[in-house]
């Protein structure tokens, strides 16, 4: 935490974990790095029958309020009937939109034990988890679920789309996707609305022992086709483990919940869309930033070559 707060951050999360336990006690927080989108502090505190728990406090940021300023309401309720479903995902267990605490909104879920893995010593069961995570969340069937307060992802990128920057990232080929995606916006979709994560990626997966343990960061998450989450996925698996596990993972997300892949090509590109002048900021060194735009150039140009065929 940094130390110009300290003293007053400390006494207002020692009152965010009374909400949770009257009796709770804090013993320590520390601010998680990493986080773009949201602030995130994990506590550890004593509750009033002894025990030790450790959550997690995810302070919504100002990209994310912009957007929906609803948003942690949506991603609470959404873990609510996420872990009603059985899915791997945290509990939440606080929320507070009024920005009573804090200047923000903010939502407080529990603690899961893991870390994020981009080196896994058993590449094919990860991609065989992963997919089957995808499937079984697309499976979830959203029309008896409450989840009015969801964005539409169509609308999302309806409004990407207009909203055209000053200056194109041609390094990428943005103006040619964005073209090719204006022309034919909006999509026919050819698949059931689904739940989607939005940012469905390994940065955003739990692990332990091998075992995937939760997926996290739900700030994204829409209403949409379920070729969304796989075209975005498919990148990021592409540039995190190479083709083969890219297309293991589609083969193997197919295999469990199989979907009409007309308008891929499309959900491609609105993947690629998202790295437009980014890479450089997302990769370690710039050998990584060089190797990932080969990979998304290949990656763009099979979209390409799939829509004109």
């Amino acid at each position: 935490m940094r130390e110009r707060d300290t003293t007053e951050t400390l006494a207002l999360f020692a009152r965010v974990v009374q909400k949770i336990d009257p009796q709770g006690q804090l013993i320590h927080a520390r601010e998680m790095k990493g986080g773009v989108s949201a602030r995130v502090t994990a506590l550890e505190f004593t509750r009033g029958n002894g025990k030790r728990q450790k959550v997690l406090v995810r302070q919504h940021g100002a990209i994310d309020l912009a957007q929906n300023p609803q948003v942690a309401t949506t991603e609470f309720r959404l873990l609510q009937a996420l872990r009603a479903e059985g899915l791997a995902v945290p509990e939440p267990l606080y929320l507070e939109q009024s920005g009573g605490l804090f200047s923000t909104p903010f939502i407080v879920v529990e603690y899961v034990e893991g870390r994020t893995e981009f080196a896994p010593a058993d590449v094919p069961a990860c991609i065989a988890q992963l997919a089957a995570f995808l499937a079984r969340l697309h499976r979830v069937d959203c029309t008896r679920l409450d989840l009015p307060f969801l964005p539409r992802q169509e609308e999302h990128y309806a409004r990407r789309l207009r909203d055209r920057p000053a200056r194109l990232d041609e390094s990428l080929d943005e103006g040619r996707i964005r073209a090719t995606l204006e022309a034919a916006w909006p999509l026919t979709q050819h698949n059931p609305t689904v739940v989607l994560h939005g940012d469905f990626w390994p940065g955003n997966v739990l692990w332990r022992a091998g075992k995937l343990t939760a997926v996290v960061d739900w700030e994204d998450a829409a209403l949409g086709d379920p070729l969304a989450d796989l075209g975005n996925c498919r990148l990021e698996l592409l540039w995190a483990f190479g083709r083969e596990a890219m297309l293991d993972f589609t083969h193997r997300y197919l295999a469990l919940y199989p979907v009409d892949l007309t308008n891929l090509p499309y959900w491609d590109l609105c993947a690629a869309l998202r790295s437009s002048f980014q890479i450089e900021s997302w990769a370690p060194d710039a050998r990584s930033a060089e190797h990932m735009r080969t990979l998304r150039r290949w990656f763009v140009n099979r979209a390409f070559e799939k829509l004109s065929a």
